[in-house]
């Protein structure tokens, strides 16, 4: 088992090389399979190191010596991370070029307590089949003007690792790391993948999953149970990471989504179908809740919520009017033991697939994969 230099104090790797599912995880998983009787889920786990395509980190200290990292577990004092083992070795080279920069720049990173300094934080997502990132730099500003010396020194740094740069703009306290204002600085305008081969668009405000490699995995098995020809219902679509790759060969698909950039990145995604394809796609935006109307026309229905879970009208829907087949995909393992029991207590549904992703490996978090058939079509 390979060491970290970071641990501790960093806390973002709790369960370094465990090789188990989570306790909690495990608990909710064994209670499922007494009721129904469904296989115990298969546990995938991937790639143990550089996994990560996507980082959002804060940046402190001092222009002479900044720290780029992530905070030490109930506080905000920070822990600097530059050779983060499950990063992509690409986010740890920006981190190291932004760093570089913030010297020569006389850059100040942001301090909390009095609310100055400039830079904030930076989000890195990484473009597969480039190898290049997609860099963010958010400021407490209102306008990119304070860091234009910052911007100047990484365009001229960054040509070969850079695929876009960007500006976000965070001036008030609060904890969150993105604010509201963005400005394209330089190159395309979305990260592009190919997932279960479709076409996939990334802007940078839209959410992108951090494993992809491993959520693609997911995807894949998901969309193996989909029977050619369904009418399909996704909600949570996102970028439609899941949705895009079924539309060629679906009767139809019915797309919820609430983001704007997901939404425009899921616009994008299908402009690339084929024409006569994107004729059978739809989007729906809005909150999922509003959008239960979707379910009148779906034999499929596929959920893939935030983790608090499913809006509480469309749980309700859901139970009321259960589609034939329901996809559940889960990031927050209370909100889906909450939920499927909500489900399971209908009568209507059996539970009939259950699987575990270790998206963010050696931590807590697991996703779930489930598939609930409505029971008087069995």
């Amino acid at each position: 088992m390979p060491a970290c230099p970071h641990r501790p104090p960093c806390p973002g790797c709790p369960r370094w090389f465990a090789g188990d599912l989570p306790p909690r995880a495990r608990e909710v998983f064994e209670r499922l399979v007494e009721r129904t009787g469904v296989a115990p889920p298969e546990f995938h786990r991937g790639e143990a190191l550089g996994f990560r395509l996507r980082a959002r980190l804060s940046v402190r200290g001092r222009a002479a010596s900044p720290k780029i990292g992530i905070f030490q577990e109930g506080s905000h004092r920070i822990v600097d991370i530059p050779r983060c083992a499950v990063h992509h070795p690409v986010i740890n080279e920006v981190v190291a070029r932004v760093k570089q920069a913030i010297r020569a720049t006389k850059t100040p990173p942001y301090a909390e307590g009095p609310h100055n300094g400039l830079l904030r934080g930076v989000q890195i997502a990484i473009e597969r089949h480039s190898g290049r990132a997609q860099l963010v730099l958010i400021a407490n500003s209102d306008t990119p003007e304070p860091l234009a010396p910052l911007i100047e020194a990484l365009r001229e740094d960054m040509e070969a690792p850079l695929h876009s740069l960007w500006w976000n703009g965070n001036p008030t306290r609060h904890n969150n790391i993105l604010g509201p204002h963005w400005q394209h600085i330089d190159g395309p305008l979305q990260i592009e993948e190919r997932v279960a081969d479709a076409h996939v668009f990334y802007p940078p405000d839209a959410f992108g999953q951090s494993n992809l490699d491993l959520a693609e995995a997911l995807i894949t098995e998901l969309g193996e149970q989909v029977p050619d020809g369904a009418r399909v219902a996704e909600f949570y679509a996102g970028v439609g990471a899941i949705g895009l790759g079924l539309a060629p060969r679906v009767a139809s698909l019915a797309m919820n989504e609430l983001g704007e950039g997901s939404l425009r990145g899921l616009r994008a995604g299908i402009d690339a179908l084929d024409p006569e394809v994107g004729k059978r796609c739809r989007i729906v935006p809005g909150e999922a809740g509003t959008a239960t109307s979707m379910l009148d026309d779906a034999d499929v229905v596929i959920v893939d919520p935030p983790r608090k879970g499913l809006d509480p009208a469309l749980l309700d829907a859901l139970c009321e009017r259960p589609p034939r087949q329901l996809f559940y995909v889960s990031c927050g393992i209370d909100s889906f033991a909450r939920e499927s029991e909500a489900l399971l207590a209908t009568g209507a549904h059996d539970l009939s697939h259950l699987s575990a992703w270790a998206f963010f490996r050696h931590s807590e978090h697991i996703e779930t994969l489930a598939r609930f058939d409505r029971r008087s079509v069995r």
